[in-house]
């Protein structure tokens, strides 16, 4: 329905931090022509926890209207409200996304069964096709396989950006779920792995920087590509996602601007690493 391989695009910011939304409309554009399928708008690369919600709907605005018809465009409309969350998603449904990504609820640590009434309350509020986004380490609970299955019975969720990091519970939600249910590796360096178990692709990062390697990666299941960029991979992630990216993006002649407080631009020492990288692998 999305495609294989979808970018969680960085949102750029002008030198006094405000959204630069034309940055942020060729950006999309440049994503497209090096093999993204689909582009997630206002996700944790997106530094959605910094942007209001006025930026957010217009970033939907912007990037549907840059890249739409050319790629499917998902808005990252969850929180750890359920109110705020069925609002954000029918606002962007009302501004013609083709679909919406939701987090787990960070913080306020729910249980399985109210991570299942979440999600199933913010399904039963819109009509857009709707990916779960299982990222533990960011959001401090894990959704298990059991619930993921739960809710791949749900009318409008179709598929699940898994970031837990664990083979084997892709191998499980891969098991509990149907076979038209998209699992999409929220590592860039497991995409691979999580293919050999049932992931039928990513959504990345280091798509911004080596698409279009990353797409032909995914074709061939190359375990060379794999390998050559596995570094990428490993040092788009030094610190704090989105600040590397960031970095990187400057490096190849695409600067976004800096991550708003409280995250910071990437210092001198990770610079020279993710610059190493790049040469490595001759992107500059």
């Amino acid at each position: 329905m999305f495609g294989n391989l979808l970018t969680a695009m960085v949102t750029p910011f002008k030198e006094d931090l405000s959204v630069d939304y034309k940055k942020a409309e060729e950006l999309a554009k440049y994503l497209v022509e090096n093999g993204s399928e689909g582009i997630v708008v206002h996700g944790t690369t997106g530094e959605s926890p910094t942007l209001t919600h006025e930026e957010e709907y217009e970033l939907y605005r912007v990037v549907k209207k840059a890249v739409g018809g050319k790629a499917k465009v998902i808005a990252g409309t969850g929180s750890n409200s359920t109110a705020t969350s069925i609002k954000s998603t029918q606002e962007a449904e009302k501004i013609g996304v083709d679909g919406a990504m939701i987090v787990v609820p960070y913080y306020n640590k729910p249980s399985q069964e109210g991570l299942y009434r979440h999600f199933s309350a913010i399904a039963e509020n819109t009509s857009l096709p709707l990916i779960i986004y299982n990222i533990p380490g960011r959001t401090g609970i894990n959704m298990t396989p059991e619930t993921v299955a739960r809710l791949a019975a749900v009318k409008n969720y179709v598929g699940l950006k898994d970031a837990a990091g664990n083979l084997d519970q892709t191998s499980m939600n891969r098991k509990l779920t149907p076979k038209d249910f998209i699992i999409w590796s929220g590592d860039d360096s497991l995409t691979l792995p999580m293919m050999a178990v049932g992931a039928t692709g990513v959504i990345s990062v280091a798509s911004h920087i080596a698409g279009k390697q990353i797409a032909e990666m995914i074709k061939t299941r190359s375990t060379e590509l794999h390998l050559k960029l596995l570094p990428l991979f490993k040092v788009l992630f030094i610190t704090a996602n989105p600040t590397p990216v960031k970095a990187a993006l400057e490096m190849i002649g695409k600067p976004v601007g800096k991550p708003r407080l409280p995250l910071i631009e990437a210092n001198e020492s990770e610079k020279e690493q993710i610059k190493k990288v790049l040469k490595d692998l001759k992107i500059i």
